[in-house]
């Protein structure tokens, strides 16, 4: 800020998420460089009180729930010169009112996707081990000595080859925590770049090619027009019998009704914590295919998003210092991030 004026810094998200969403260290980072007002209901702010509480303020800290900064928010925060977003996609918050005005972005989604990553490891573990139809097996009396056992056919993840649909930040992050497994990763991204895949240390191909070469496949691209039901049943028909699909990205990604097809032959297993619709019909056969494994969108931080939390305060922090931001999210970028 100009002469000694502290910027101001408006907290949006509701007093009933703080201690989800701030550390202690946060709130004491925020305010060694910055005056705090509050958005004092228990919910996110909505479009009426994100005009009350941004009247003032120079920057302001949004996260699921909040109202959309358009015209009508903005035109009653004359001072509003940065926003820090903590959450997967800045998209729904954002507008053309927004983008005219110059409003410096940011995002800390970035350390939310170390999180989505670490979910996903776990199901590609848990996936090729078949652990959830063989403790069912076990729970109905079944033992290793039983017909039933060779159905399933138990796998371990090291050494088998792993499809990565998109390099985002939760696909980079999934590609460095398969460091031990000794994988060979597959990635399909047309924004990816042989130098790139090189870097990562993974070969890059076309989605055909991916599926029909993985043992398991992982979805981590946005939801985009030219993404939706990306992966549909003639895709689906290239997998090899018995993958593992996962899905921890979004639900439209995937054509539900060619998927159920192809699970009710048996070929293929599906790890979803994400469908299109959320939550699926309560008819739906997800609920009830044994090789279907369903969550409730929760492959990110539940309790502790401190991390998102700290990222946005230092990324305020580093704007009004004149420093560069961690993760800066601009209006040309829109096209290609969740």
């Amino acid at each position: 800020m100009k002469g000694n004026h502290r910027p101001v810094v408006a907290i949006t998200i509701g007093r009933d998420n703080y201690r989800r969403m701030f550390s202690d260290e946060a709130w004491r980072a925020l305010e060694e460089f910055a005056d705090v007002v509050h958005h004092e209901g228990g919910e996110p702010a909505d479009a009426a009180a994100l005009r009350r509480v941004l009247a003032g303020a120079d920057a302001c800290i949004t996260s699921w729930g909040v109202a959309r900064l358009d015209a009508d928010v903005l035109d009653a925060a004359p001072r509003l010169v940065a926003m820090a977003h903590m959450g997967s996609s800045v998209k729904r918050f954002v507008s053309e009112r927004f983008w005219e005005r110059g409003i410096h972005l940011t995002s800390a989604g970035v350390v939310l996707a170390r999180d989505v990553a670490e979910t996903t490891l776990g199901l590609m573990l848990v996936g090729r081990k078949r652990i959830f139809p063989l403790s069912r097996h076990l729970r109905e009396g079944g033992w290793r000595d039983s017909p039933v056992w060779d159905r399933w056919g138990a796998r371990e993840l090291g050494r088998s080859v792993v499809g990565i649909v998109g390099a985002s930040n939760v696909g980079r992050h999934v590609i460095e925590l398969l460091g031990p497994f000794e994988v060979r990763i597959l990635v399909a991204d047309p924004y990816l770049d042989e130098a790139e895949a090189r870097a990562l240390g993974v070969e890059k191909v076309e989605l055909e090619e991916l599926l029909r070469r993985s043992d398991t496949v992982s979805l981590h691209c946005p939801s985009l027009p030219s993404t939706h039901h990306l992966i549909d049943a003639e895709r689906l028909a290239l997998m090899p019998d018995g993958a593992v699909l996962i899905n921890t990205a979004r639900g439209d990604l995937v054509d539900e009704a060619a998927l159920v097809a192809e699970l009710e032959t048996g070929r293929l297993f599906a790890f979803l914590d994400v469908m299109d619709p959320e939550p699926p019909a309560p008819d739906s056969p997800l609920r009830r295919l044994d090789n279907a494994v369903l969550t409730p969108h929760i492959a990110g931080c539940i309790e502790n998003c401190h991390r998102m939390g700290e990222l946005a305060v230092e990324e305020l922090r580093r704007f009004f210092a004149g420093e560069d931001p961690v993760y800066a999210v601009t209006a040309d970028m829109l096209d290609r991030i969740a």
